[in-house]
């Protein structure tokens, strides 16, 4: 199967409501749009990211979602689970992202984007679902999508076919990254053939994690 976008989502009239935290909404509550949508720097035309400390910025300007694994969790959970309900701006089909390296790169319409770091669940996804053990399932699991640079703006729409125009060859892919930096630390050291293509605001503690795990050998 070609690789393609299965839907292309922005956040939703209403963000989702925390009562009690800073920010006190969220903008997880993703939708399926039509027609073609435009690819900016920090992300798509309309979508909203509050929580800019843990989410948005240049290495998570967009979030993909296969549906491979969306599958898996609809049958896991009994539910239906249609595009942006993992919070993603792209739900895929056809595309291994847990087997995506860190820096390999795809033309997606006319926008050019690079894999940048897997998703760390957190507490408001779990609340988004009502699955009070969601994240330690989700991160037993593995398959945590892709977070995206945009490395040149462009637009995208449901149908548009996904190309791995460049791929680094290190083997540093977002399920090693997310066990490295969750269940598994002393993988940390692993990932310093990729450290400058994660999220810019991430790489000097991912630095200073690696070098203290080599000073410890």
């Amino acid at each position: 199967m070609t690789p393609r976008l299965l839907a292309v989502c922005v956040s939703g009239p209403d963000l989702l409501p925390l009562p009690g935290r800073r920010p006190d909404r969220s903008g997880i509550d993703k939708r399926p749009v039509a027609g073609r949508v435009a690819v900016g720097e920090l992300g798509l035309d309309g979508d909203v990211q509050a929580n800019r400390k843990h989410h948005g910025g240049e290495g998570q300007a967009v979030y993909a979602f296969a549906e491979e694994d969306a599958g898996f969790w609809a049958a896991e959970l009994d539910r239906d689970l249609p595009p942006g309900r993992f919070g993603e701006n792209l739900r895929t089909v056809g595309l291994d992202l847990t087997h995506a390296e860190i820096g390999e790169r795809w033309r997606v319409g006319t926008a050019l984007v690079e894999v940048t770091a897997p998703r760390t669940p957190c507490a408001t996804f779990a609340r988004f679902w009502d699955v009070p053990d969601l994240i330690k399932r989700f991160t037993a699991r593995g398959a945590t999508g892709a977070y995206l640079r945009v490395l040149e703006t462009g637009d995208v729409g449901a149908g548009d076919e996904v190309s791995v125009v460049h791929r680094p060859g290190h083997g540093v892919t977002t399920g090693l990254a997310f066990r490295a930096l969750t269940t598994q630390p002393y993988r940390i050291p692993q990932l310093e053939p990729a450290l400058a293509a994660f999220p810019v605001k991430a790489q000097a503690k991912l630095a200073g994690r690696i070098a203290r795990a080599a000073a410890r050998t």
